[in-house]
């Protein structure tokens, strides 16, 4: 057993790909360089690979590396979810649902009941329903995926996507390229982001993408420049003086209560549908 790397190993890895450095990686994780690099170097040792490629500017991960990493960050995920169905199990237990981060001010206020609450990307919770560490998981990529044996994908509603103008920030133009040479921030929740990214490139935007919808939000904000994004998205974010309307591009986002099998009474998708502003 001793062969086998340690969680703070995992932890590590996982820190030095995302953060670019060792140095940053020990300092998130509140331990000396020193003792990351030795740690590194004992766990490349122990695995007889190679993980990062180190110089003066940073660290990169090496094939091997981002393959530790891959698994590390599925592996700590497992193990964040195991601690809460732990402690939930002390209780009653109650269900555990998981959906992406930028979903979860939305979807989570809108359940009746407790439940223990999981965010992370789509496709790996898709995983956990099917592996058993999740009850349900709300998603708007279930009918771009190929789903696991047994796992059922019940649609809740459909959402379009919007334009959000921050205070002052003048709507678009006329014409064919509505936004020429103007900044375009782009989030959306599914995995039609390319797709968005090129059409307002053909009405003449310069598109720039966002990780999740309050970056988008912000940034926006901050530069002065409108975002595409989500409908139910811009509408809980934009604040009093700003304008949401109808984006110039149309896909449909369809979100999917994924579970083991039929849905559990307490999630009903009609209910979550008609809470969550989507249509059916």
């Amino acid at each position: 057993m001793g062969s086998l790397p340690e969680v703070d190993d995992l932890r590590l890895v996982t820190a030095i790909v995302r953060l670019g450095s060792v140095g940053a990686a020990a300092r998130e994780l509140l331990i000396s360089q020193p003792s990351a690099s030795q740690r590194l170097a004992a766990l490349e040792r122990r695995v007889g690979e190679r993980l990062f490629d180190r110089d003066p500017t940073g660290a990169r991960p090496t094939g091997a590396g981002r393959e530790m990493a891959d698994r590390a960050a599925h592996i700590l995920g497992h193990l964040a979810v195991l601690v809460d169905q732990t402690r939930a199990a002390a209780r009653e237990r109650p269900l555990t649902v998981g959906t992406f981060p930028s979903f979860a001010p939305l979807l989570f206020p809108a359940l009746d009941v407790p439940v223990t609450q999981v965010t992370d990307h789509g496709d790996r919770m898709i995983g956990w329903v099917a592996e058993g560490s999740l009850d349900a998981v709300v998603v708007a990529i279930a009918d771009q995926v190929t789903l696991p044996p047994g796992v059922v994908a019940t649609p809740i509603g459909r959402d379009s996507h919007a334009m959000l103008f921050p205070a002052g920030v003048a709507g678009p133009g006329r014409g064919r390229r509505p936004y020429r040479e103007r900044v375009v921030i782009v989030y959306t929740i599914d995995l039609s982001a390319q797709v968005l990214r090129d059409r307002m490139i053909a009405l003449g935007a310069e598109p720039r993408s966002a990780a999740t919808a309050e970056t988008a939000v912000r940034t926006a904000r901050a530069l002065g420049v409108p975002a595409l994004m989500p409908s139910c998205l811009a509408r809980m974010y934009a604040g009093p003086e700003e304008t949401v309307t109808a984006a110039p591009v149309r896909n449909v986002l369809r979100l999917a209560l994924v579970t083991p099998g039929p849905p559990p009474t307490a999630l009903d998708p009609g209910t979550l549908a008609a809470r969550l502003g989507l249509h059916g």
